[in-house]
């Protein structure tokens, strides 16, 4: 019993396990763990998720003391890290252009990288090392405030599945040729950008997320799309373009999506899918679409009930239906009522749907 309670039964665990104990620590923590014994002097020095935040230095008031602290310890962790590193994450405040970031990306890019996410404080952009479009092992790519411009070389990553670019400065023409440029693509988030107009080819692609002003967007090529939450800001500018625009942005944005299960539409959506001629057609059923929310739908606009009268007609196996009104009138209160009453006669067949 005595021999039992001396061993280190900790340190003797396979290294598998050690890893996944220490991998769920905050790093500086599991940096830490090297002061324990000289077994664990180097344990940590093998962790491939490295995951970097303000929690990593002791806070102050004083900015460039934290901004220090923070660059000295990433890059002493880089310094004395050994073999692959197959996610880097760093989410801060406090760095923003960084020119020790270039070097970080420059050594991960040695280092079989396969997740990436740069989170990086308000103030002067960031712009992405060159360095970065050698990753060619990325597997998800998520940059926040970032400027992107891929050089004319770059032909895509091809092992990416998961995309998120957040208030990222980049070409309408760069989005494509990245979106495109990546054949395995499953996820797609795309938030905060100006006046852009993008079609998306992407063949395996199953989530989207869009959040933004949108001048257009074209689903060319997205038959595997499963899940999709679509959020449009509305200029002057875009608006006088949405007026002026004769495609259907309807079978333009869902007439290709024959697979798609769930649908929420937040602000200004179907005021976009409603613009256009052959609001009469509809290419496809939509067999597997179970979820529909629609947000601020304006009923002072015949063309938008149309939209959300498409959607249920040709929605057979649709479970959930959740409608917010932007503006109810009183002189447009019969059209919520005719809308009620028809959803009713279309959907109660003995299928559990509230309304």
């Amino acid at each position: 019993m005595d021999d039992v309670m001396s061993r280190d039964l900790i340190s003797d665990l396979p290294q598998s396990i050690i890893e996944s104990i220490l991998t769920r620590l905050p790093i500086r923590d599991a940096v830490r763990t090297s002061i324990l014994s000289s077994k664990w002097r180097y344990k940590w020095a093998t962790l491939t998720q490295l995951v970097f935040d303000e929690k990593c230095v002791i806070l102050s008031n004083d900015r460039c003391k934290v901004e220090d602290g923070l660059v000295n310890f990433i890059t002493r962790t880089l310094f004395l890290h050994q073999g692959p590193i197959h996610k880097f994450q760093l989410t801060t405040t406090h760095l923003q252009c960084c020119p020790d970031i270039d070097q970080w990306l420059l050594f991960l890019s040695r280092n079989d990288i396969k997740e990436l996410v740069l989170e990086l404080g308000e103030g002067e952009w960031f712009r992405v090392p060159s360095c970065l479009f050698n990753c060619k092992k990325l597997t998800r790519l998520d940059l926040f405030r970032c400027e992107f411009d891929p050089p004319p070389t770059f032909k895509g990553f091809l092992c990416l599945k998961s995309l998120n670019l957040h208030q990222v400065l980049v070409s309408p023409e760069a989005i494509e040729s990245l979106i495109s440029g990546c054949p395995l693509l499953e996820s797609l988030a795309l938030s905060y950008f100006d006046s852009l107009a993008l079609t998306i080819r992407a063949p395996n692609l199953k989530f989207l997320c869009l959040e933004g002003e949108f001048k257009d967007i074209c689903l060319e090529n997205t038959p595997l799309l499963v899940a999709m939450s679509v959020a449009m800001y509305m200029t002057d500018d875009i608006a006088e373009h949405f007026e002026q625009s004769s495609t259907c942005n309807f079978n333009r944005f869902l007439g290709g999506v024959p697979r798609l299960e769930r649908l929420i539409g937040h602000i200004y959506f179907t005021k976009f899918l409603s613009i256009g001629d052959d609001l009469g057609r509809l290419p496809i059923t939509y067999a597997h679409l179970k979820v529909v929310e629609l947000n601020q739908v304006s009923f002072e606009d015949m063309k938008e009930i149309l939209v959300v009268l498409r959607l249920i007609t040709n929605s057979p196996n649709l479970r959930e239906l959740q409608i917010s009104v932007s503006v109810i009138v009183f002189y447009f209160r019969w059209r919520l009522t005719l809308l009620y009453v028809f959803i009713r006669c279309t959907v109660l067949r003995g299928e559990l749907f509230n309304i």
